[in-house]
């Protein structure tokens, strides 16, 4: 049995509270969180869980094999740290720090270490996008040549204050961190190591202290390069949207929250795809999960991390060291829009 300690209780931390503790070898021993009436909750509803006003005494006292932290981006680091200096594995929210040197160190220190690492990057672990990468890999459009992807939400619809955390880049905030990360991760996961990006544009309308419109172009280890456009302020969409095209030797690919489509310019009697148009809806395409809330995926990767944890698997798929690549890209783009 898995001791796991959650430490911030926000939203996030709600959610993976009520995913994990649906795992037959977890067991939560502590919650943390600043929050007084938060904590008063907790402690009136939920005996089995103790509760602390503070991430160290959590950690101290609690002696969790592992942490789930969902606080802020700029309180990630010090948790992640203190964690680390005591031996417990971590799965942190995105991004797992605010700071791209930091980001480093913690990609290092854990890389060196036999602790299990995870970020919650969770489209990596959608259906939609797990086929998707099954098709790239397989050849099925051929040599991918370029790609173009797309987030857009209308999280952001009127004059900000400035006040909030998320209106502050150094703490995390700001489309390029808040919605940027997910998108530049999904291309790392679907096409490969980044090493670049150029033509870098940075927009607010409005946000005071940070950017609401992201747009770059991305390069790839393979020589691969593809495009990414952000928009957390565009009222068409109630929730976050993400498509992804991709077009090869063969045909292209177009994938999105709700299915995928395969373009093929010959028929591929393998897979059973016919020339032009396969459309693959989500009902087709979704699996089944031990416990649904949000997403297939929210479920997916926490009960991944539990997995490598259980088994010893320390080349996690979305890893400090993985999402340090969506950083550095994060961090190329602001440079390369700042010398523009």
């Amino acid at each position: 049995m898995i001791k796991i300690g959650i430490i911030g209780f926000g939203r996030m931390g709600i959610t993976h509270y009520s995913i994990i503790n649906t795992h037959p070898e977890v067991n939560i021993v502590a919650v943390a969180d600043t929050s007084k009436v938060t904590l008063g909750i907790l402690k009136k509803y939920i005996d089995s869980v103790d509760v602390y006003g503070d991430y160290k005494e959590l950690i101290d006292k609690s002696k969790p094999d592992a942490v789930i932290v969902s606080t802020p981006p700029s309180l990630h680091y010090p948790i992640i740290r203190y964690a680390f200096e005591r031996g417990i594995n971590v799965f942190c929210e995105k991004p797992f720090t605010a700071n791209i040197r930091e980001a480093e160190e913690l990609a290092r220190l854990f890389s060196s270490a036999q602790l299990i690492n995870q970020v919650g990057y969770a489209n990596r672990f959608r259906d939609v996008f797990q086929e998707t990468k099954v098709h790239l890999l397989d050849g099925v459009i051929g040599k991918v040549s370029t790609y173009r992807s797309e987030m857009l939400s209308g999280t952001v619809t009127k004059k900000s204050t400035g006040s909030n955390w998320r209106d502050q880049a150094e703490h995390g905030g700001g489309v390029i961190f808040e919605m940027a990360s997910h998108l530049i991760d999904l291309n790392n996961f679907l096409f490969g190591k980044p090493v670049g990006a150029t033509g870098a544009i940075l927009e607010r309308m409005y946000s005071i202290n940070v950017d609401d419109i992201v747009k770059a172009n991305i390069f790839h280890e393979s020589g691969l390069h593809g495009s990414i456009y952000v928009n957390w302020c565009d009222t068409s969409y109630r929730k976050p949207h993400i498509s992804v095209e991709a077009v090869g030797s063969k045909g292209k690919i177009i994938a999105d929250f709700y299915g995928y489509k395969i373009f093929l310019n010959e028929k591929n009697d393998v897979l059973k795809l016919k020339k032009g148009w396969n459309v693959f809806t989500l009902p087709e395409v979704n699996g089944s999960v031990e416990f649904y809330l949000r997403g297939n995926e929210f479920t997916r990767q926490l009960y991944y991390f539990v997995d490598c944890i259980l088994n010893g698997i320390y080349s996690n798929e979305s890893s400090f060291e993985a999402a340090l690549f969506t950083h550095s890209i994060i961090e190329k783009i602001t440079l390369n829009q700042r010398s523009s």
